[in-house]
């Protein structure tokens, strides 16, 4: 099986000197994706990439191996908080109350897959009662914004003919929203219950955690007819890993030390639009609208 080794990195940041060092290692000229920020290496051992990882170790740059058949894929699932958006809408519907802290603290432990997220979402969410439902608009027009590269890789991504959706663990409330914004076909997300315009304390249940975030990914890809080799899942949290492992590709993106362990690929350096680069894009394919 022939493979792609890819280095991907901000914008402008991948130098000639790294290039240089990985077409030592692998005695092949670099294909370039995007000038600076893009390239790739055909090669027939994968076992090459951790070479390559120790070469470019402490720079900014990220090293990944992808088979080169059946590169592009068809059903891209996303997570939303630190995924898609830069920020985990509970911790600032929290700043809000006035107890970030102490909601954030539970989260970061959820997220490193320390405690289970159901019971975690419960207890943050109980914290919350009683704050007005107008603190929710107020989090997505003041704290929300999409990462770099969201909206560039599933406009991508569906105008060449993939299904996207943004499956998390957070609220229906910004999943609507950030789906919009960014271009997903489709989101499914947590339900907070309101009574009398204000938080009740309580989420919908059966709560979309872990495994239903798995059963998403299967389901859609039955649903669309689309092979599991022909799938794509990124995130960044512990509750995030059951559909990472699912999918034909799964992606850690600037995730928890669990996820970036067990992911097939990581992204700590590159933005959102590096996934488009993994699939073998050029920077002239990339729908920029």
């Amino acid at each position: 099986m022939n493979y792609n080794l890819v280095l991907t990195a901000a914008l402008g940041a991948l130098d000639d000197k790294s290039v240089k060092s990985v077409s030592t290692i692998t005695d092949v000229s670099p294909h370039w994706l995007a000038p600076g920020t893009a390239c790739e290496f055909r090669i027939g051992d994968p076992a090459i990439v951790e070479t390559a990882r120790a070469a470019l170790a402490g720079a900014p740059i990220d090293v990944n191996i992808v088979p080169h058949d059946r590169r592009r894929k068809r059903l891209l699932i996303a997570d939303m908080d630190s995924t898609i958006i830069g920020c985990e809408c509970i911790d600032e519907i929290a700043d809000f109350a006035g107890i970030k802290p102490q909601i954030a603290a539970i989260t970061e432990r959820s997220m490193r897959g320390e405690i289970p997220f159901e019971a975690a979402l419960r207890e943050r969410v109980a914290l919350l009662k009683g704050l007005p439902e107008s603190t929710l608009d107020r989090v997505f027009a003041e704290r929300v914004m999409l990462n770099i590269g969201a909206r560039i890789l599933v406009r991508t991504m569906v105008e060449n003919g993939a299904v996207a959706a943004l499956i998390s663990g957070g609220f229906t409330f910004f999943t609507a929203r950030v789906a919009k914004a960014a271009g997903f076909s489709t989101h499914q997300a947590n339900e907070l219950r309101v009574e009398n315009g204000k938080l009740s304390g309580m989420v919908a249940e059966p709560i979309l955690g872990r495994e239903a975030k798995r059963e998403a990914l299967l389901r859609l890809a039955r649903e669309h007819t689309i092979d599991l080799q022909d799938t794509l899942a990124i995130g960044d949290g512990a509750n995030d890993l059951a559909m990472i492992g699912a999918a034909g590709l799964g992606i850690a993106y600037r995730a928890k030390p669990i996820v970036a362990a067990a992911a097939r690929a990581r992204l700590d350096h590159s933005d959102l639009s590096a996934v488009l680069y993994l699939q073998g894009f050029r920077e002239t394919d990339l729908v920029m609208n």
